[in-house]
């Protein structure tokens, strides 16, 4: 690919991204920040948790992007007693009615889609969330012995309420560092909110048309692998990474607050999304910025913190923000 193709299909991507957000629009009012973090998600072919209280259209978000997007969705509703063959699907004996014999056939669950929303994916037990992580770190799903492949393009965008504790599963360390990205959701503004309230109380509006189809995801997601980082963007990203690990040489506030710093998969994370935003916003490198952007979402649910966080009633989100003080750019020319 030359340099002017390259740049031709930059633009194009950058178009396409935008008409994704119209469309989007049409349906979901405000929430831009969160949009484009879903959308980051799905161009670096990662997967995503969107927190948020009941209500601010988490999953009506979800559904009108594998809309737009042409993509096969499936969604599972998250509850104490599903079990993984729920999830994954079955063998079931069936009998050949002309020949009498009997032999087993494998049922696809909902996993074999092409965007997954698995909602309130704290609402069941660690054994069903464990059904997921296969899929989602191997593309693959082993039912019996027997694996079978997902089809490309393969996301997971699980949600979570962030209040009710009674009856909700925390996920598993291993299980959360398989997400890109932990989206927060807040209550809409108020001239949003108003909008929300006129358009879901008349007439239904047409459904949101399809602008992307599957192939061309997918060559966006080649395109975003391909787009070039400088090394001191790469440095600054790992650099931010280690300072979140109390015995990396970490800041005093790291060292009292953290238990457990961030494992090498956030600072891939890091680069991968800002490839994605850069394409996004119609660019062909990644900048500082876009690595101190992504940094909260990438982080927030990778750093363990302790009991003197909690009884100062620190958050993660609050760690990230003092690391963003912290941790300069080395070269003024970073940026």
């Amino acid at each position: 690919m030359t340099d002017k193709d390259t740049a031709q299909f930059v633009e194009q991507t950058h178009q396409t991204c935008e008409r994704v957000r119209l469309e989007v629009g049409k349906t979901i009012v405000g929430q831009d920040e969160v949009v484009e973090k879903v959308l980051i998600t799905l161009l670096a072919g990662g997967h995503s948790i969107i927190t948020g209280l009941p209500g601010l259209a988490k999953t009506l978000l979800i559904q009108t992007l594998g809309q737009t997007l042409g993509l096969k969705f499936h969604r599972i509703q998250f509850t104490p007693d599903l079990m993984p063959a729920d999830i994954t699907g079955t063998d079931i004996l069936e009998e050949d009615h002309q020949t009498g014999r009997r032999q087993m056939r494998f049922v696809p669950g909902p996993v074999f889609t092409n965007l997954l929303l698995a909602d309130e994916i704290n609402r069941t037990p660690p054994k069903t969330q464990a059904a997921l992580l296969e899929a989602m770190q191997e593309r693959n799903v082993t039912v019996r012995g027997q694996t079978y492949s997902l089809e490309p393009p393969f996301f997971v965008l699980a949600t979570q309420n962030p209040i009710e504790l009674e009856g909700t599963y925390p996920l598993p360390e291993a299980q959360l560092d398989r997400f890109m990205f932990n989206i927060l959701i807040d209550y809409p503004t108020e001239a949003d909110e108003i909008d929300v309230v006129k358009n879901t109380t008349a007439l239904p509006q047409a459904p949101p048309q399809q602008v992307v189809s599957r192939e061309d995801l997918l060559r966006i997601q080649n395109l975003v692998r391909m787009v070039p980082v400088a090394d001191d963007v790469v440095a600054y990203a790992v650099q931010f990474v280690r300072k979140t690990r109390p015995a990396d040489g970490a800041p005093d506030f790291v060292k009292r607050w953290v238990n457990y710093g961030a494992s090498p998969r956030a600072a891939q994370f890091l680069i991968l999304g800002g490839k994605a935003r850069a394409l996004l916003r119609g660019r062909y490198n990644v900048a500082i910025e876009d690595i101190r952007v992504l940094a909260p979402p990438v982080l927030r649910h990778r750093i363990l913190l302790n009991f003197h966080a909690e009884s100062e009633q620190v958050s993660t989100d609050n760690v990230v923000e003092k690391l963003l003080q912290n941790v300069h750019q080395v070269q003024s020319g970073l940026a």
